[in-house]
């Protein structure tokens, strides 16, 4: 996944949960839908969370894509 490079462009993983309900509520057809969205997150700005859903857009792109490999995992023997 792309990085940011400012501070106040990073996620915690709270914000990202939060960033998760809010795209499930606010669809593409909701008028003023980053800004709910940002309103819901706290912190981040419409901007930020424009932004860091076109990330996520990309990131998906290049999974579908198989341009990005499925990790392989060694096995420890530990089956649970």
């Amino acid at each position: 996944m792309a990085s940011n490079k400012s501070n106040s462009s990073s996620w915690t993983p709270k914000q990202n949960k939060l960033f998760e309900k809010a795209l499930a509520v606010y669809d593409k057809d909701t008028p003023d839908r980053w800004h709910n969205i940002a309103r819901a997150v706290g912190g981040k700005s419409a901007e930020e969370v424009k932004r860091h859903y076109e990330i996520l857009i990309e990131d998906l792109r290049h999974i579908e894509s198989g341009n990005i490999p499925y990790p392989y995992y060694r096995s420890t023997g530990n089956s649970r």
